[in-house]
């Protein structure tokens, strides 16, 4: 296979199972730093390691277990930080996680079509309270008080909780 239709094939893939990679590595790492750093790494291995990638198999759980071994990787040069976890907790968590994986991913799915069905407004708040600013950054914003802004989101949560239970159990 030519150089460009791989890279072109890897792309594809690879972009479709960034947000699932991030998730999953943030259940093992304790920041979203973090798990920028473990997934800039990750990239670079699985592009490495791509001709071993077999065709017709899961690429983004491939991928996870790549990313689970980059994972180890930094855990191992991080030691000293009190903020990760031991290797039987990590272990755990990432075996669970791939064993979830397709209940994730439904998960996953449910919660961006139900994000799609809030009001622009609700999208925007949720998203920003979500993102790298404060509550009380975000609070400021909307001319609104933090606690204010809290009781917002937690009428939002609700009622993307009962639309994503509502979407897999119907499906």
């Amino acid at each position: 296979m030519e150089l460009n239709e791989n890279y072109s094939r890897f792309i594809k893939l690879y972009t479709s199972s960034v947000p699932i990679l991030r998730s999953y590595l943030r259940k093992l790492l304790p920041s979203w730093e973090d798990v920028d750093e473990v997934l800039q790494n990750t990239s670079l291995v699985l592009w490495e390691k791509f001709e071993t990638y077999e065709d017709g198999t899961e690429f983004c759980k491939w991928a996870c277990v790549i990313a689970r071994f980059e994972c180890l990787n930094y855990k191992r040069t991080k030691a000293r930080d009190k903020h990760h976890f031991g290797d039987e907790l990590f272990n755990l968590l990432a075996d669970e996680s791939l064993d979830n994986y397709d209940k994730y991913e439904h998960e996953r799915k449910a919660l961006h079509s139900c994000l799609n069905k809030l009001d622009t407004k609700q999208q925007e708040i949720t998203l920003k309270a979500y993102s790298a600013k404060s509550i009380k950054e975000v609070a400021k914003e909307y001319s609104r008080s933090a606690t204010a802004l809290y009781k917002a989101l937690k009428r939002i949560r609700t009622n993307l909780f009962r639309c994503i239970k509502k979407e897999t159990v119907d499906q």
